[in-house]
């Protein structure tokens, strides 16, 4: 791929939205998205985990599975290094921020299961990625996860004062919004000619 960082970062940033144009990732999309506070911190949380988990997979995909010849163990080893990560940021956030922790709740172990980072993971390797890019990639993976999810949160608490039938209210009205959302976004499926 012949792209050069502004591209990749704004690829992932806007172009290829990872929640609104691949819709990966969208159990916390949904979940935690009820009050910008929550998403803010649950974003914070899975930049960490993508970039630490951009670097170590690549590290071991390129310096251990490819070398001894042990590329079908990927999604395996990628998980497990996901796992491990999101551990020490639930052991991290218990200790440090015991509110956002509790804010967090069932959320924050499926950051293990988030398909966006293992998504990201793959698409690095898949992209043929160089680390630096790859850790461009994550970081505007990362922000796009943030801007959106941030967003999202910030229309759900408008929406919960809105004058809605209650056949709508809840998760119907949170789809219908996703999905004016998302058609937004589409509108820079031609921006810079990128296309991943």
């Amino acid at each position: 791929m012949n792209l050069n960082a502004g591209q990749i970062l704004l690829g992932a940033f806007l172009v290829n939205n990872i929640l609104l144009m691949r819709f990966i990732g969208l159990c916390p999309f949904f979940g935690v998205s009820n009050a910008v506070g929550t998403a803010t911190g649950m974003s914070g949380a899975v930049i960490f985990v993508m970039l630490l988990a951009t670097w170590v997979t690549w590290v071991l995909f390129h310096v251990v599975l490819v070398p001894l010849g042990l590329v079908f163990l990927r999604t395996a080893v990628f998980i497990l290094v996901i796992a491990a990560l999101v551990q020490f940021v639930e052991m991290f956030l218990r200790k440090n921020m015991r509110a956002l922790y509790s804010a967090l709740g069932i959320y924050l172990p499926l950051i293990t299961t988030n398909c966006a980072i293992l998504g990201v993971t793959f698409l690095n390797i898949d992209y043929g990625f160089n680390l630096l890019n790859a850790t461009i990639f994550s970081v505007g993976t990362g922000l796009g996860f943030t801007l959106v999810i941030v967003l999202f949160a910030a229309i759900r608490e408008r929406l919960a004062d809105a004058p809605i039938s209650r056949s709508f209210k809840g998760y119907p009205i949170a789809f219908v919004a996703a999905s004016l959302v998302s058609l937004a976004f589409l509108g820079f499926a031609g921006l810079f000619g990128i296309a991943f």
